[in-house]
């Protein structure tokens, strides 16, 4: 009988990975097309789908993608309803863009941007002036907000040709730097409760004859980080914010289209040693590694100097099965961060990026802990994660 002949592991192709449809069906590309159809000058309709409406509303669910909503009709009903509205009435998601996370994703919406330009690619992502890691998030280590994002968002454009333009959230958020770089402009709105905002964003609309409202509720991502999209923790946040989207949605003002999406999905990830790889105690992928960034299914790797190719050829070997890993110039040709990436962002990308394919994340137990410890987790360029939903509800 013949002997089985061992081969190595052959890695991923960069081919197979799903590209972010950016400039026609991405989150960056929503309001550009929202507010060219209010006739706000220098915008074109990047989503060819959508009709225009003289107030528009975006109610961004964190944390809520388009294979969850699909997989939940019992818990969702009205939002599952909407599924057949999604994008103009195509009945097709949106991508998030890489990664998908939502310091990028909440930049992309604001902007109407790629990662490549607004320059928040990653979770964390290294500071090239200081070559710290800034946590783009919770904006730590302090760095310039105007000086890592220059752009004008979306909403202050719009605010400034004349539309009514508001956020309603949070207020916790109403001074931070990522709602500065990237949601600002118009008029900020802060309530405690989901129903309030969903009243409060329901007058903004009708304040204007032209208007651009956007809300956001967090506590979905927030329960499926902590317990999973399998908890009922999770599932009594899905109906609660199923809730939200009903009783918005009934308050519509005339001539309005309210649109529902989300920044990323979400893939649960068993806690066992095959699924969770510990960086920090890996010596292999630590190897000639001086600062590892991004999060668990998106990682930003950066080399010391000198070991770039060396740090690519082992995390290609040990990984590159479970991973689309590519260096930092093959990740942007392939377009993972948008058509361009500008030279001052160039820098935070990784020498190394690593992209989840399997059900599986890299940890890091002692300089992530928090992280390390989520039950449910986002990031790649896989459909849990990237698709997102456009539903839509005219008045």
């Amino acid at each position: 009988m013949a002997q089985p002949v061992w081969q190595d592991p052959v890695p991923l192709s960069l081919d197979t990975a799903p590209v972010p449809e950016y400039g026609s069906g991405s989150l960056a590309d929503l309001l550009p097309t929202l507010v060219a159809g209010q006739e706000v000058p220098g915008f074109t309709a990047a989503i060819p789908e959508l009709t225009p409406a003289d107030r528009n509303c975006v109610f961004l669910i964190d944390g809520l993608g388009w294979e969850q909503i699909k997989a939940h009709p019992d818990e969702a009903p009205f939002l599952h309803s909407l599924l057949p509205t999604s994008r103009g009435g195509t009945g097709r998601p949106l991508t998030a863009g890489f990664p998908s996370t939502t310091a990028t994703s909440l930049a992309s919406v604001g902007t109407g941007l790629p990662p490549g330009e607004h320059g928040l690619p990653g979770y964390t992502a290294r500071n090239t002036e200081t070559g710290e890691l800034m946590n783009q998030l919770r904006w730590k280590p302090w760095t310039a907000p105007k000086v890592w994002q220059p752009y004008p968002t979306v909403f202050q454009l719009a605010d400034a040709a004349g539309v009514h333009t508001a956020q309603v959230s949070a207020p916790t958020f109403e001074q931070t730097p990522l709602t500065k770089v990237a949601l600002s402009g118009g008029s900020f709105l802060g309530r405690l409760s989901g129903e309030d905002r969903m009243d409060v964003a329901a007058q903004c609309l009708a304040a204007g004859d032209r208007s651009l409202v956007y809300t956001y509720y967090s506590e979905v991502d927030g329960k499926g980080h902590r317990f999973g999209t399998d908890s009922d923790a999770w599932r009594g946040q899905l109906m609660y914010v199923d809730g939200l989207a009903r009783r918005l949605a009934e308050q519509l003002p005339p001539r309005s289209a309210l649109y529902i999406t989300a920044d990323h999905g979400m893939i649960d990830i068993l806690f066992d040693e095959q699924s969770r790889i510990d960086f920090d105690e890996d010596w292999e992928l630590s190897a000639g590694v001086a600062l590892l960034g991004g999060e668990g299914r998106a990682r930003h790797v950066y080399a010391v100097p000198g070991a770039r190719a060396d740090v690519l050829a082992v995390w290609r070997e040990v990984l590159g099965e479970q991973f689309w890993v590519a260096s930092r110039d093959e990740a942007i040709a392939a377009g993972w961060f948008g058509p361009t990436v500008d030279e001052r962002v160039y820098g935070r990308i990784g020498d190394v990026v690593a992209a989840a394919h399997d059900d599986v994340i890299i940890t890091a137990s002692v300089n992530e802990p928090h992280e390390s410890a989520m039950a449910g987790v986002h990031g790649s360029l896989t459909p849990v994660e990237q698709l997102v939903p456009l539903l839509e509800v005219r008045s």
